[in-house]
């Protein structure tokens, strides 16, 4: 789905929805006390968001993971492989899985640890165990009630925090935000807070700082030049601007909704018309694993990964589950 306008301010649509906001939240809070929770033998890590994507949760996932194992560690990550039609659990091989399977998210995980898909999380969490998992790093699942979790992080944009900070289908939020803030154990606002996120939280979260760049050696022949941009994301507005931080000259950009399957008729249509401009067709990682294989040589991939305000930040955000392993 792409966000629709109405979800960053509050006005006469979010007031008209919010009865069916209210039973939403309503839903959720009764799905959540009739869970009955499955406590893994292994840490659990969960990456999360309060709102309906696009907050940086999969970079900062893969982050965590790729630390973890450069200590010795050995996480697997869960997925519940949005847009695939594995119902799992079923370890993602990139070599024989596509996103139609197993959801374009895992593909993207599974170059950073093992990745699991399932629907089921507590059956995803024995799966990895039992293949020697010692810790569990949850990609979104913060309002899956299936695992009880060890560390809960909050992944915030920090150019859309909350939004109108009221609940779907009236705001972009999957749950209260007072309701949401209390369960979660750090936060981590990725882009400069534009919209005020860090004053709504609570005194006792500890609050980490990040900002997404792109990966050096994939910026050759990107970097100032003109390109015409489309990504099927949460909010495709990020990744122009990353490009314009690249120094990109962006002469055209198309939105697609998230997780959009890209068909041969739309790429070519795409390159046909930056090639009328002049310009390099660019997209995002995630959006590349979603096109086409016959197209993906006429597209140029921008990968991200996230850059911390201090050398020291995960280490500071991941002691309270490691400092006993």
């Amino acid at each position: 789905m792409r966000a629709p306008d109405f979800w960053q301010h509050d006005g006469g649509i979010a007031t008209l929805l919010a009865p069916v906001a209210g039973l939403w939240a309503v839903g959720a809070a009764l799905r959540a006390r009739a869970a009955h929770p499955w406590r893994a033998p292994v840490p659990v890590l969960c990456i999360g968001n309060l709102v309906a994507g696009g907050a940086g949760k999969t970079p900062l996932a893969i982050a965590v993971a790729r630390h973890l194992s450069a200590l010795g560690r050995r996480p697997h990550i869960l997925s519940r492989g949005y847009g695939g039609r594995v119902a799992g659990p079923e370890r993602v091989d990139p070599r024989r899985h596509g996103a139609a399977e197993v959801g374009d998210e895992p593909l993207l995980l599974a170059a950073a640890a093992p990745t699991w898909v399932a629907r089921d999380r507590a059956a995803a969490a024995r799966a990895a165990v039992a293949a020697g998992a010692d810790m569990l790093v949850l990609d979104d699942g913060f309002q899956n009630p299936a695992l009880v979790k060890d560390l809960s992080v909050l992944a915030i944009d920090g150019g859309y925090g909350f939004g109108n900070r009221r609940v779907m289908p009236a705001g972009p939020l999957r749950e209260p935000l007072a309701a949401g803030l209390a369960r979660a154990n750090a936060a981590v606002i990725i882009g400069a807070d534009r919209v005020g996120a860090t004053a709504l939280l609570p005194a006792r979260l500890p609050v980490f700082r990040a900002r997404i760049v792109p990966v050096p050696a994939a910026c050759d022949g990107i970097a100032a030049a003109l390109v015409f941009a489309f990504a099927g994301i949460g909010r495709p507005a990020k990744f122009y601007a990353t490009l314009a931080e690249l120094g990109c000259r962006i002469a055209g950009t198309r939105d697609f909704a998230d997780h959009h399957r890209f068909t041969a008729a739309e790429i070519s249509a795409i390159v046909d018309e930056a090639a009328k401009r002049g310009a390099i067709p660019v997209t995002t990682e995630k959006d590349a694993v979603r096109l086409p294989v016959e197209a993906r040589a006429m597209v140029r991939t921008l990968p991200i990964e996230l850059e911390w305000e201090t050398p020291d930040t995960l280490v500071r955000l991941l002691a309270p589950v490691l400092a006993d392993g």
